[in-house]
């Protein structure tokens, strides 16, 4: 992929909106992909039980930082 901005680079932030740590994987960053996927997931999940709600905001924040990753993502 060419760098900020360029296809590949939305195409993976696309791919964040629905399951996160999924661009960061197109892109072949394996490790962020899969801590991005487990913060976020565990999150959600563990807010979906209602015994720890507050966890919610957290699993959010950590989607969003995912998909802004994966569209600011520059290879070096």
């Amino acid at each position: 992929m060419s760098g900020q901005g360029s296809g590949g680079n939305v195409i993976a932030a696309l791919c964040n909106v629905f399951f996160p740590g999924l661009g960061q994987l197109l892109q072949g960053r394996i490790l962020a992909a899969l801590t991005f996927f487990l913060i976020t997931v565990i999150c959600y999940g563990l807010a979906a039980t209602v015994i720890f709600i507050f966890l919610w905001p957290v699993g959010a924040i950590a989607h969003l930082w995912s998909i802004i990753s994966a569209a600011r993502y520059r290879p070096d």
